[in-house]
Formats: C-alpha cells, sequence, structure tokens
C-alpha cells in the first residue's frame, strides 16, 4: 500500500492546503496511508478527509507518536481553503473536468474566471495558489464529480450544507459566495432570488449568485462579475 507521507508537523490550519496538494499529486493513489498527529479528534479527521477528497477506510491507529489513517483517494474536486479568507467561493458540485484537473470551474466556457479577474478578486485566471493567497478559497455544496449537477440528489446539496457550515466555521472566512441557484434552491429555499442570504451561513453573511457556466450564456459576464464584487465589498466591511 502507497504511502502519501508524513503529515504530522503540519498545523492544523496548514492541514487543509497539505491533503488539497496530496489529492492532486498522487491522482492514481488508490488506498493508502498516512500519518498525521495523533492530536487529531475523529471528527475533525474525518472534515478534513472528507474536504480534500479522500475517504478513511478503516479506523485509524494512533499512538504518542502519529495517527496513522488508511484512505482512499475519491475522483473528485479538492477545496482550496485556509483561515481567514477573504471569501469563500462553494460551488455547485465539481465536473468530471474540475476533477481531473484540480481546478475549480475549470471547464473551458465557464466564465467564473473571467468574472472573478473583472471583479478584482484574482490577478490571474485558473491559477488556484494565486487565488488562495489573495483570499479567495473554493469548496464544492457537493463533493461527488458528476457530468451535469442534475445528477445529484436534493439529500446530498442537504448534506452539502451541514458540511460547508461546518467548514465556515471553522475557517471563518469574512464572506461566503455560492454560485449557482440551483442547489441552493434544492437544499434550503426553493424560491430564494440572487443576493444576500438572510441567514448567512456559519455565522457568516453569505451571498447567492447565478451559474457562472456558459449554458447560463443569457448572464454575461460583467454581470457576474458584479455579483462577485458585491460580496467582495461585504467581505472587506466585515474585515475592517
Amino acid at each position: 500500500m502507497r504511502d502519501l507521507g508524513d503529515l504530522r508537523e503540519c498545523s492544523p490550519d496548514a492541514l487543509p492546503e497539505a491533503l488539497a496538494r496530496l489529492h492532486v499529486e498522487t491522482r492514481d493513489a488508490g488506498h493508502a496511508t498516512l500519518a498525521l498527529s495523533p492530536h487529531l479528534d475523529l471528527a475533525t479527521l474525518h472534515a478534513l478527509l472528507e474536504g480534500a477528497g479522500f475517504v478513511l477506510r478503516a479506523a485509524p491507529h494512533a499512538d504518542a507518536l502519529a495517527m496513522r489513517a488508511h484512505v482512499e483517494r475519491v475522483h473528485t474536486l479538492p477545496d482550496r481553503v485556509r483561515p481567514g479568507l477573504r471569501i469563500l467561493v462553494c460551488g455547485l458540485n465539481p465536473s468530471l473536468y474540475s476533477a481531473e484537473t484540480g481546478i475549480p470551474f475549470g471547464r473551458p466556457g465557464n466564465r467564473f474566471w473571467p468574472a472573478a479577474r473583472r471583479a478584482g478578486l484574482v490577478d490571474v485566471e485558473r491559477d488556484c495558489d494565486a487565488a488562495l493567497r489573495a483570499g479567495i478559497g473554493f469548496t464544492d455544496l457537493a463533493k461527488r464529480a458528476t457530468r451535469s449537477s442534475a445528477e445529484l440528489t436534493a439529500d446530498e446539496y442537504r448534506v452539502g450544507v451541514l458540511r460547508v457550515s461546518a467548514l465556515v466555521e471553522r475557517i471563518a472566512p469574512a464572506a461566503v459566495c455560492f454560485v449557482g441557484l440551483e442547489g441552493y434552491r434544492r437544499a434550503v429555499e426553493r424560491r430564494v432570488q440572487p443576493g444576500w442570504l438572510a441567514a448567512g451561513l456559519g455565522q457568516r453573511p453569505a451571498y447567492l449568485m447565478p451559474c457562472t457556466s456558459g449554458l447560463n450564456a443569457r448572464i454575461g459576464v460583467e454581470a457576474l462579475a458584479a455579483h462577485l464584487a458585491c460580496a467582495a465589498r461585504a467581505a472587506d466591511a466585515v474585515a475592517r
């Protein structure tokens, strides 16, 4: 069985990104082992692994020196997150293309990155590392990669809202921006419209904007950029 590496010295704040990098770098990992800090509790371990695209396949073995986990790599898109984000961008679920490339909204024709650049969120398109340095992180309501979001069930979205809410409470971004109305409507509020969500998420302000897919061509890049800029203004107000 492959040894994915030793992350015992990785701080809790840095673990999500370290695990995400492992996911991107180990496409053929299958079943593997991973060494982590023995001080991680099981609930946190499950959450970190799920967000990074791994499934725990057996109870971890822990001693005074390390927690050794038997994991399986899932074909999905890992969360790219850290504490102190300006905005956590939450898509519906990864496309097969994004899961393969490791780039959120990665399919050619998706307007997220051009809109994000016009809104001043990023300087470089399709570069997750640069986005994360600029305070822009990424996750998805549902982790299962599909050809179309229509393949997902309402239950998957509902479970996803709980997962993302817990993630938000853990990393405390200044604001959350949901990209795509469908998932939020199926999971939470059927008639919700784009704009600020009254309840927020995980005790942070949350904004809902239209899908950036090229299939949603009736909404142009400028309009999508305006939605992202609105979320950014609120995030900056919270940060102040």
